[in-house]
């Protein structure tokens, strides 16, 4: 199958076939992202390299700037690792950062296998929110919504709701976290659309419960925007076999 831009991609159920074949839980950031196409979840643009010269290619293609990132099944924390680099604005920065990210990965996890390099457009700045789910073992899968990026860590301003969600969980979910004001436009920054980040809390919640052989998931951070919402990282984790 393959995309509006031409690009080759594989449904859901081919990655996960894909994954428990290598004998693998966690999916990369290329093949969660796929599968939140697959929900209807709106993504940052990105293209695998395996190559530098791919990694200068991809990036004019797809315009500066652009991130890049590791791609690598065995390296889940991929900014610890020195895996991610951002804002690259000429042809130069991709081709230094290819390098420090190769090395940089093969000095922190020496072992890992290396896929290639995710080269992806850089979102404009919004407001950082995550949407995540986990199984409880008495409640089955439970979605969590919050500020995203470093602050979930940080402050832990969260709600959650046991899937499935009704539309009014969702809007209760948005409006409980303490940090709602900053979603309304908190002293002149551009607000959030509440209404696309309640249907995205929906569609993930229809997702994972048409899925369960999904154990985790994580979208963080998405960047909220008055007119839409992009998610600029995700994670999945698959339940055992």
């Amino acid at each position: 199958m393959r995309d509006r831009e031409g690009e080759k991609f594989m449904s859901v159920d081919e990655i996960i076939s894909a994954a428990r074949k290598e004998g693998r839980a966690y999916l990369t950031e290329l093949e969660s992202k796929q599968i939140l196409k697959e929900a209807g979840v709106e993504s940052t643009k990105i293209r695998l390299a395996r190559s530098k010269e791919e990694v200068i290619s991809l990036s004019k293609e797809i315009g500066f700037p652009v991130a890049l990132k590791i791609v690598s099944p065995d390296v889940l924390h991929k900014t610890d690792a020195g895996g991610v680099k951002l804002n690259l604005n000429s042809e130069q920065e991709v081709a230094k950062a290819f390098d420090d990210i190769i090395s940089s990965i093969k000095q922190h996890e020496p072992t890992a296998k290396i896929e290639g390099i995710a080269v992806q457009n850089m979102a404009r700045p919004g407001t950082e929110v995550i949407i995540g789910m986990h199984k409880d073992p008495q409640f089955g899968p439970v979605l969590m919504f919050g500020l995203g990026g470093i602050l979930v860590e940080v402050l832990k301003d969260v709600s959650f709701r046991i899937v499935p969600l009704t539309k009014r969980d969702a809007q209760e979910m948005i409006r409980e976290i303490k940090g709602y004001p900053i979603l309304e436009g908190y002293r002149g920054q551009e607000p959030a659309n509440i209404g696309v980040l309640e249907d995205l809390l929906l569609k993930v919640s229809d997702f994972v419960e048409q899925r369960p052989e999904i154990k985790e998931l994580d979208i963080n951070p998405i960047f909220a925007y008055s007119d839409g919402a992009v998610a600029v990282d995700a994670r999945v984790i698959l339940e055992s076999n």
